[in-house]
């Protein structure tokens, strides 16, 4: 059985509930992806693996089928709170090298600060596999610019879930997903 996946789709979602847990369910059906037996996996996108909508990815998708997925996912119960969960994706030039999927969460960024930090996590990753020199203290900006100049990373992108925590208490839960499709 080939475990490594040809394609990956990105999703999102939102829930609100009395239960936490529920909650959860609630944002992996905003998302989606409620159906399915979610396995989390580390950071690694596979050679070759396309990156396809997730209209199409969830229809090729069968209820009960188990879903290797990396996820990012915060909760909070505190009134007007924000939370945030974020999916960076750092593409290799050269396809027959693997590339990064990075997972950030937090409390309080917006979704501009959590998407790019998010971003820059697998960006910085896959650049150090590369021998890409980054220097760590320079802004988001200016790395994406080192590293769109050495020609080595093609493409890099985020998926972020940002919400504010339910007026009356409720359990606010946000996550953002890669999905493979094997």
């Amino acid at each position: 059985m080939n475990m490594v996946p040809k394609e990956i789709f990105f999703t999102k979602g939102v829930g609100r509930h009395k239960e936490q847990l529920s909650s959860f369910e609630l944002a992996l059906r905003n998302a989606q992806i409620a159906k399915y037996n979610i396995v989390t996996v580390s950071s690694i996108l596979p050679p070759f693996c396309k990156v396809i909508s997730r209209e199409k990815g969830v229809n090729m998708l069968q209820d009960g089928q188990i879903l290797f997925t990396v996820m990012a996912r915060n909760s909070s119960n505190e009134p007007h709170r924000m939370i945030n969960a974020s999916i960076g994706l750092a593409i290799p030039a050269d396809k027959s090298h693997y590339g990064y999927i990075s997972e950030h969460h937090s409390f309080g960024q917006t979704a501009k600060i959590s998407g790019d930090y998010a971003e820059d996590l697998a960006a910085t990753m896959l650049a150090s596999t590369l021998g890409i020199e980054l220097d760590v203290d320079k802004s988001y900006d200016e790395k994406k610019e080192q590293w769109k100049i050495s020609g080595k990373i093609v493409r890099s992108m985020n998926i972020t879930q940002t919400a504010k925590g339910h007026k009356s208490g409720l359990w606010t839960t946000v996550i953002a997903a890669a999905v493979f499709i094997m």
